[in-house]
């Protein structure tokens, strides 16, 4: 999967395209806390493109504001990274560094991921924003994916999103990747039809990756546990945990 056609699938109108390349200098200064960070942006990125802003002017979707967040316009921005690069936290540091929300659409050789972040307002320091939970990230599957990829491509088109305002298009934006995350475990690819449905898809699969990892960690300490009775114990936790997993994944 290239990510042009990535880009491509999302159906930006001309208005919006903005084609300008962003400074490694503008990521030092807003979104590398350490040293290290700075060190990843020098040697790991090959060069960030700022593709289009999304804004009231460019898509006539309008502004949102209340106070948690303000979302005054949404940043497509594309990432290309050199081979030995750490995808996951240069991916963290761009979402960071930009003071919109960003959708970023990240590759690495023949490696390609699309990425989103909510946003709020930072509660320790005024008019300077935070992510809200973690990166969504998608990298695409070569196995898994292409059969999907017809409805994927036709769902994450501009003009499939919410526009009631620009944090529900963004939302819809992040359901439609969350899709995709959920058609790999129930094996059919599904847009939420209404705000409700997604929010209890977003906490199934919260609950399901939070209960696969405790299930993982169970697992190796099981394996390397002597004790009879505290392995059987182990085993007992474990059957309970991949019922509640099975319960969660029966929500998505």
């Amino acid at each position: 999967m290239k990510a042009s056609l990535l880009l491509d699938a999302l159906d930006l109108p001309t208005a919006a395209i903005v084609d300008k390349r962003v400074p490694k200098t503008m990521l030092h200064e807003h979104g590398a806390p350490t040293a290290a960070d700075k060190r990843q942006i020098n040697e790991g990125i090959e060069q960030l493109i700022w593709v289009a802003a999304l804004k009231p002017t460019t898509i006539g979707v309008a502004e949102y504001r209340d106070e948690l967040r303000e979302v005054l316009e949404i940043a497509v921005l594309q990432l290309t990274l050199r081979g030995a690069a750490k995808v996951g936290r240069l991916i963290e540091l761009v979402h960071r560094a930009v003071p919109y929300p960003v959708l970023l659409v990240a590759e690495q050789g023949s490696n390609a991921s699309l990425s989103l972040a909510q946003k709020r307002w930072s509660q320790a320091e005024a008019d300077k924003t935070v992510l809200e939970g973690d990166v969504v990230t998608i990298e695409w599957d070569t196995e898994q994916d292409p059969e999907r990829w017809p409805a994927f491509r036709k769902a994450l088109g501009l003009g499939q999103q919410p526009r009631t305002s620009l944090e529900a298009l963004y939302q819809g934006w992040i359901d439609t990747l969350l899709a995709l995350q959920a058609a790999r475990v129930t094996g059919a690819f599904a847009v939420p039809a209404n705000a409700e449905k997604a929010a209890r898809r977003r906490e199934a699969l919260q609950e399901s990756v939070g209960l696969a990892r405790e299930i993982a960690r169970l697992r190796a300490a099981a394996a390397k546990e002597k004790q009879m009775a505290r392995r059987v114990d182990l085993n007992l936790e474990l059957k309970q945990l991949e019922a509640a997993r099975a319960a969660a994944q029966a929500n998505l």
